[in-house]
């Protein structure tokens, strides 16, 4: 999938995808007084009187921390904050080049979530947003709920956040093929973890009636021995028809399957136990649960993977989704980034696709394409706008522009 050694030398000569660079320009003495002390007196004082002045006079509102303890890097899994640090280096790269977001790396040397709350919690007012970034389940679920409680700000989790935009976009279109209705289909995830539950919730959210979740030990339920308390909540609202057994029975005659699992899980013949016109997500990374060649030879009608590469067909990454999300949310300065800000996201991810262009190889849209992030932003912009969410309301319009010119306006050839 990739050159070892290729990436090797890349990150050594890099030495760092991200660095700081100067917005102003210090040639003389007045320049270097004004820029520091005791130039920095005046805003400082502006602040002082009105705190939202902060935002016009410093770059906290568009700066975001991405911020890790290295015990879920993905591909890795608990490799710690060191190990972990060109991963969460490159999503800052990603932030910047697809959001135009200034995005910090912060890798925390604790697992414990107090100490990561109190941590994120005491360093909030330099940033104007907070992104979680490969935390391990359940410690992402209650690192994010209490931050979202307690920070009157954007906190944003990619691994649960940006999976379930993902999925829920891609299903939109992909129901759309396929000629079915989200509330009349059923729905299997072939893993529990933090992408799995996010993407889960989203789609009862958007409509869905019968989902169907399985963990390493089984269908969730009374009878699951190994359930963490948010497998617990999510229990409750799943499985409708009181489906036994394993992978293979909860399968048997489902309309979607949704891999966030590992790599070769799914066969030829679990995909061709489905309903007719199925639809199968296999996000496990770095390989997916099942190829996408072998999904389509087993009769799937829609076939979405990951990062693996499908020739351009329905590749599902988060970059279609979090920097939309996080520019939107980052512009209007949200409160809070609730389900209707992501499902908001994702209906309009799933608008970018040109309807005369939908079709079962095409139902997300081009990693590069330039409508992506803009039109995100601005629907997830406008939704905390009507919820009352948004501490700087902005008319309608305004994001999508701003957005389309900061990323692509003074680029040749965009990205």
């Amino acid at each position: 999938m990739y050159d070892r050694i290729r990436s090797l030398e890349l990150h050594r000569r890099a030495r760092g995808k991200v660095k700081i660079f100067p917005t102003i320009s210090v040639n003389n003495e007045e320049d270097a007084f004004l820029a520091s002390y005791p130039g920095s007196v005046a805003p400082g004082m502006a602040i002082v009187e009105n705190k939202d002045m902060v935002y016009e006079y410093t770059g906290k509102g568009n700066r975001l921390a991405v911020v890790s303890d290295g015990s879920a890097i993905c591909g890795m899994g608990n490799v710690g904050p060191l190990a972990g640090m060109p991963m969460i280096e490159g999503k800052c790269l990603l932030f910047k080049l697809f959001g135009d977001v200034n995005a910090i790396p912060l890798c925390v040397s604790s697992e414990n979530p107090d100490e990561f709350i109190h941590m994120v919690s005491m360093i909030a007012p330099n940033f104007g947003g907070i992104n979680l970034e490969d935390i391990s389940s359940p410690n992402t679920f209650t690192i994010l709920r209490k931050l979202e409680r307690m920070l009157d700000m954007p906190v944003f989790c990619d691994d649960q956040d940006g999976t379930a935009m993902l999925v829920v976009g891609a299903l939109i279109n992909a129901m759309k093929v396929v000629g079915k209705k989200l509330e009349d289909i059923r729905i299997v995830f072939c893993g529990a973890g933090a992408g799995g539950i996010a993407a889960a919730q989203l789609l009862l959210h958007a409509g869905a009636r019968n989902l169907v979740l399985l963990n390493s030990k089984g269908i969730l339920g009374p009878q699951n021995p190994s359930m963490n308390y948010v497998q617990e909540e999510l229990a409750a609202r799943t499985n409708p028809e009181g489906l036994t057994g394993g992978l293979e029975q909860v399968v048997r005659g489902a309309d979607v399957l949704v891999g966030i699992s590992s790599s070769g899980l799914f066969s030829g013949d679990l995909i061709r136990s489905m309903a007719p016109r199925s639809v199968v997500f296999a996000l496990a990374l770095p390989t997916p649960e099942i190829s996408y060649e072998e999904a389509v030879a087993a009769g799937a009608a829609v076939v979405g993977t990951g990062l693996s590469r499908t020739g351009g067909k329905n590749q599902l990454t988060h970059m279609l989704a979090f920097p939309g999300l996080l520019r939107g949310a980052m512009d209007v300065r949200s409160k809070d980034i609730p389900q209707e800000l992501l499902l908001a996201g994702a209906q309009a991810m799933a608008s970018v696709v040109d309807p005369r262009r939908l079709s079962p190889q095409n139902v997300v849209p081009d990693l590069f394409c330039d409508e992506t992030t803009p039109r995100v932003a601005e629907a997830v912009a406008q939704r905390a706008v009507e919820l009352n969410l948004a501490q700087n309301p902005l008319p309608p319009g305004e994001v999508y522009n701003s957005a389309w010119q900061r990323i692509f306006g003074n680029r040749q050839g965009g990205i």
